[in-house]
């Protein structure tokens, strides 16, 4: 046997006695169920972006949509999905996490009302009811909205519907809902027969926001995974972009529940929202936004954003 043929058999035998490097392990905490918001992660574990950077992601519905934030403030997850108004109230509230990543660029919410209803511009909402689910952010955004065209809360009344915002505004129970998402309510509504129109709250003195983020503990953002997972999410969100009929069939692969017409609405709705940088931070964006929550009296003082957000290199 020649020297180079027994080193050969040697390197051979080595390649299958190595075990390959096994996956690092990522929990990513969503912040509602799965649904066309969370694309982007979907498709970079469908389509393999997560595994290409050596990453085995986990994502894990909330039983409590209020509680992935917390979670990962207090060690039992690694990246959390949330609301950048909620980062604002959280850091104001001392909890120990950070801004590492945007998924959502622009915002969802608004004001939606039925297109032949009584509300055919703002300053109809005038002594009218307007449904809420969540106070707080969405009370200062009401305000901004009323006080654009000359009127403030006292002028309407609102109602707690809990989570039937479409439902309510139907049903005729209330002439508006505000915190309705762009991209799935107008659907739903037009699905059950009837059609709405949003008014949405950048075009009406609140400041533009990212809708939905990535947040990790305050401590852990020099995470060597969180780069690796920034970049699939990266990778994957231009897959999608380029290829949204097969990142649509991928996604009821992984989850055949939601094929239905709503969701494949909302796919396509969503498409242009997605941040395709999602590791960029827009300080100004953030300084911005901060002010208006103070403004509000929705927390207590402005900070630097180099305390609450770090971009990821």
């Amino acid at each position: 046997m020649t020297h180079r043929l027994k080193a050969g058999l040697v390197a051979l035998a080595l390649t299958f006695s190595t075990p390959a490097l096994a996956a690092e392990k990522l929990t990513v905490l969503l912040d509602w169920f799965t649904n066309p918001d969370h694309a982007p992660i979907i498709t970079a574990k469908a389509k393999g972006f997560f595994e290409a950077e050596g990453l085995d992601v986990e994502l894990i519905e909330p039983a409590d949509p209020a509680m992935p934030p917390k979670l990962v403030a207090a060690g039992q997850g690694d990246i959390a999905i949330s609301y950048q108004p909620t980062l604002h109230a959280q850091i104001d509230e001392g909890l120990p996490v950070k801004w590492i990543g945007t998924l959502v660029e622009t915002p969802l919410n608004s004001l939606i009302v039925l297109e032949d209803g009584p509300i055919q511009k703002l300053e109809d909402l005038k002594g009218k009811k307007i449904g809420f689910s969540v106070s707080g952010f969405e009370d200062a955004m009401l305000g901004q909205m009323l006080k654009s065209v000359g009127l403030s809360v006292t002028d309407v009344e609102l109602i707690n519907v809990n989570f039937a915002l479409s439902p309510s505004l139907m049903s005729g129970q209330v002439d508006a809902v505000i915190g309705a998402y762009r991209n799935f309510e107008l659907t739903q509504i037009e699905l059950e027969g009837k059609k709405g129109k949003a008014y949405f709250p950048e075009e009406h003195g609140v400041p533009i926001f990212d809708e939905l983020i990535y947040v990790v503990h305050q401590d852990k953002t020099d995470d060597p995974r969180f780069a690796k997972f920034l970049a699939a999410v990266e990778a994957a969100t231009i897959y999608l972009t380029n290829h949204p009929d097969e990142a649509w069939e991928a996604f009821i692969e992984a989850y055949p529940n939601l094929d239905d017409e709503l969701n494949s609405q909302a796919w396509y709705d969503t498409l242009p929202r997605f941040a395709k940088r999602p590791a960029a931070l827009d300080e100004g964006r953030y300084e911005r936004f901060s002010a208006f929550m103070a403004e509000n009296e929705l927390i207590s003082k402005v900070v630097p954003v180099e305390t609450y957000a770090q971009e990821i290199r």
